[in-house]
């Protein structure tokens, strides 16, 4: 399979082996999201009695960059799990600066080690604006299996109604570049999910399987933390024993057995302003297979996020054609799952909002990328870019070649 198959966002070596074991609902997503979720529980435990008068923040385990001390540490780091009884008990905190993106970071007990546990405090001012409520009566029709979306009698639409206000920062140059993230694998796991949704700005789009349980509660606390959302639609890989599970889009089937498997997919959840693909080489390749589902979308006031992975997709001249709010992303996060490329992804993509004016990115929500996904966002407004929702972008990307690795 070509190097630049959907597959590889997802960390996977090529092998059909490392392909099927990934696929399959999203596993290794959901079983790798296990170790950061100790710590962003922890967080979320923390942020009820934080010594801020009331005033909310975020709050989530991120290992430090270049940081300048403020004040004196204190001895004998506690281990991680005792970090929620010190706070509780006033225990000594020391404050520290993220040289990086200016916010303040608070080590328990006085901890120095680099590879120590840190509590990211983000004051209410980053945490953004409050969106809708969800659903929106209008927005919800009874399908056969659950609620569905729909265009509103008076015009409204879901991908306008729960989409994230875009504002940008006054600080910020008129024109200033603009860069939207995007971050899958969301709903899979419960206690993960919190955990990205703590750690990442609000800022970030997050993108919910429809495997996992409970998803509209989760859905319902990433947008309390100000993030928008979109679903995630299985399509069809190269590779059949590929397919992630049930209803998938398939191609070569009826466009009706297409249709009723996403409004399946539809049902799992309400809230999100779009639809993304997850997979779907073979599927965004036949427009007679994509063109009745993107028309099925675009019917039900929501945006189409590619996410660029299929090179030969054939969704940016479908949904053009449509005159439907759609984005491509240009930069793949984390193709490459180690920190280190994952860094290295995040600068080209801020390269290419700089030459072409806006970028987005998308990443496949793997464990070891939220934290530097987290620290390139927090920095953005100090570097002179606007950091946006996916909404604020969808329907400015034109079709590109393809995805920045």
């Amino acid at each position: 399979m070509p190097a630049n198959d959907l597959h590889d966002p997802l960390g996977m070596d090529g092998s059909r082996s490392g392909r099927a074991g990934h696929a399959r609902n999203w596993g290794l997503i959901a079983l790798g999201g296990l170790g950061g979720a100790v710590l962003g529980l922890v967080a979320f435990s923390l942020a009820t009695d934080n010594g801020m008068g009331g005033r909310p923040f975020a709050e989530a385990s991120i290992a430090p960059g270049r940081i300048e001390e403020t004040a004196a540490a204190v001895p004998a780091p506690p281990p991680p799990e005792q970090t929620a009884s010190n706070a509780a008990n006033n225990q000594p905190v020391a404050a520290i600066i993220d040289a990086t993106t200016g916010v303040r970071v608070a080590r328990q007990s006085g901890d120095r080690s680099p590879g120590g546990p840190l509590i990211l405090k983000v004051p209410q001012d980053r945490l953004g604006l409050q969106l809708a409520s969800a659903p929106d009566l209008r927005l919800v029709e009874k399908g056969r299996h659950g609620p569905l979306p729909r265009i509103g009698a008076d015009g409204a639409r879901p991908s306008e109604i729960y989409a994230r206000p875009s504002v940008t920062a006054s600080t910020l140059k008129a024109g200033a570049p603009r860069i939207a993230i995007v971050v899958g694998g969301m709903g899979l796991n419960a206690a993960s999910t919190s955990s990205a949704v703590d750690m990442l700005p609000g800022e970030v789009t997050l993108g919910f399987a429809p495997y996992g349980a409970d998803l509209d509660r989760q859905v319902a606390r990433a947008r309390e933390a100000g993030h928008e959302v979109v679903l995630q639609a299985p399509m069809e890989p190269l590779e059949k024993a590929d397919i992630p599970g049930p209803n998938t889009l398939l191609s070569g089937v009826d466009a009706s057995q297409n249709i009723e498997s996403l409004r399946w997919l539809m049902s799992r959840m309400t809230g999100y302003v779009g639809v993304a693909n997850f997979l779907g080489s073979r599927f965004l390749a036949r427009e007679a297979d994509l063109a009745p589902v993107l028309r099925e979308i675009a019917s039900r006031g929501l945006l189409f996020l590619d996410d660029g992975t299929a090179m030969q997709s054939v969704a940016p001249s479908l949904a053009a054609a449509a005159s439907m709010q759609t984005a491509r992303a240009d930069v793949a996060l984390d193709a490459n799952p180690g920190r280190e490329a994952v860094e290295l992804a995040l600068g080209r993509l801020e390269a290419v909002a700089r030459a072409k004016g806006f970028a987005i990115g998308y990443a496949a929500g793997l464990p070891g990328s939220i934290e530097p996904i987290a620290r390139f966002a927090l920095g953005l407004e100090k570097r002179g870019v606007a950091l946006l929702p996916l909404s604020a972008l969808a329907g400015r990307s034109a079709p590109s070649a393809g995805l920045a690795r």
